[in-house]
């Protein structure tokens, strides 16, 4: 029983191998630039460029993007970028404001609730007729 396969293409585990497996995750624009290239390689309509995205597991979108990019020079910008915002640098004087403005607001609130509370015992103390003792005045001689 022989087998009608040509020593170019490889068996099902050889494929599954380590090397030919779709990557996982972002590509470094080294990476990009050497599968670019070796797409590039072979003529148009080959079935080794088809070979070698599904080896990959890219698309022919992922060639035209890197492609573009390459002629535009912008080979900086095929690194792989970090999701998010970028991190805006830090000003130690504009903590420090937020911080106290934060604080001052706080303590605002606080004040706030404490001259409520004084006024309604001062009220509940005169329909209650009972007289509150006068705070003490800062003149104090020792």
């Amino acid at each position: 029983m022989t087998t009608n396969r040509t020593p170019a293409q490889p068996t099902a585990s050889e494929r599954l191998s380590t090397e030919t497996q779709p990557h996982q995750g972002k590509w470094s624009a080294a990476q990009r630039l050497a599968i670019l290239t070796a797409y590039e390689s072979y003529p148009k309509g080959d079935a080794r460029r088809g070979e070698l995205l599904r080896r990959h597991g890219l698309y022919t979108s992922h060639m035209s993007k890197w492609r573009a990019q390459r002629d535009q020079g912008a080979l900086a910008r095929l690194e792989p970028r970090a999701a998010g915002r970028p991190a805006q640098a830090c000003d130690p004087q504009q903590d420090a404001l937020a911080r106290l403005q934060r604080e001052n607001a706080r303590l605002q609130q606080e004040l706030h609730k404490a001259t409520t509370i004084i006024d309604i015992q001062k009220k509940g103390a005169t329909l209650l007729g009972m007289t509150l003792p006068t705070p003490p005045t800062g003149d104090a001689s020792c």
